[in-house]
């Protein structure tokens, strides 16, 4: 039978409230969430907390925002809430003075299927690197990041159709049922860690930057199609293209953000990066083997549209022929 656990609760973004949600239902005591302190953003630059502060509020759940996860007043605060157990989801890597902590130890639930893809952009890089599956796992926290003894693992499957999107969200659920089922094996005293194995070729997921957003049309078809779904619909996989409102300025360099892609089975006759119009209903653009069909895409300063309602609202002459 399981016993109720104290648990706090650390995270900050949407991906985390489902298993704080779930803790909650399974009947834990969370004492108490930690999370990022609140931060201005947007155009007025008004105050904006996390996702998982909200979700604290909203349920009247005690909060602590550390700026330095080593201060003595918030390690002293932490260590009176007298928690079995710390949950990490998302969230910042923490000093030994906070994770050796409880009596329980403190886990993590990682986006990937440890050791693959430790870092802090698991989910798109597995889709980029054009894997099948990934899954979700629970490991102890120690000194490294995403390196300790691993508790519980899932398989999630990656299918053609996920993107950034689709898998951030069945992980999402993945994860808060492998937190509960953790949570449980650890208060019946039935978890057994294991050290992460010895993988021949270890694949990383560094932080999402710039330059991995930006498109190269001379890769594969298949290559470019993973690269785009990999980073929809956030933070977006991009290419430039010439622009002009008039026929007598100069090209003007816009960034066109790219959210979903088709491969075709027309092979690429024209340099990589060459538009084709097919029709005036189609977009299609050149790689090193097949042609690639844009079907959602941004033109910088405009919204998200079909491919079809950016041709049908642009002339030809607006734009160049081609994308770099």
């Amino acid at each position: 039978m399981m016993n109720k656990l104290r648990v706090c609760f650390m995270g900050t973004p949407e991906f985390a409230v489902a298993t704080l949600d779930a803790i909650r239902k399974a009947g834990h005591d969370v004492v108490c969430v930690v999370t990022t302190p609140d931060k201005p953003a947007g155009r007025g630059q008004q105050m904006h907390c996390s996702d998982v502060k909200k979700y604290a509020l909203e349920h009247q759940l005690p909060i602590l925002q550390p700026e330095k996860l080593k201060d003595d007043g918030f390690v002293e605060d932490l260590r009176d809430y007298r928690a079995d157990v710390f949950v990490v989801v998302a969230f910042r890597m923490l000093p030994k003075c906070v994770y050796a902590m409880p009596p329980l130890g403190t886990f993590n639930v990682h986006a990937s299927l440890l050791p693959q893809y430790r870092g802090a952009a698991p989910i798109q890089r597995a889709i980029m690197n054009g894997e099948t599956k990934t899954g979700v796992t629970t490991f102890l926290l120690d000194e490294h990041t995403d390196t300790g003894a691993m508790l519980l693992q899932k398989e999630v499957e990656i299918t053609h159709e996920d993107n950034a999107g689709t898998l951030h969200d069945k992980l999402m659920v993945a994860g808060a049922g492998i937190a509960v089922e953790t949570l449980r094996k650890l208060s019946e005293g039935k978890v057994n860690p294991k050290p992460q194995p010895k993988a021949k070729v270890l694949k990383t997921a560094p932080k999402i930057f710039k330059d991995d957003m930006h498109i190269d049309w001379n890769n594969s078809a298949e290559h470019i199609f993973n690269h785009v779904r990999g980073l929809s619909p956030y933070p977006s996989a991009f290419s430039f293209i010439g622009f002009r409102t008039r026929e007598d300025e100069e090209w003007k360099p816009c960034i066109l953000k790219i959210f979903d892609v088709e491969i075709t089975e027309r092979k690429s006759r024209l340099e990589p990066g060459k538009i084709i119009l097919d029709l005036d209903k189609k977009m299609l653009v050149s790689t090193r083997n097949f042609d690639i069909s844009i079907q959602i895409l941004q033109i910088e300063g405009k919204k998200r549209m079909k491919t079809e309602d950016f041709l049908s609202g642009f002339r030809k002459n607006n734009y160049t022929n081609y994308l770099f």
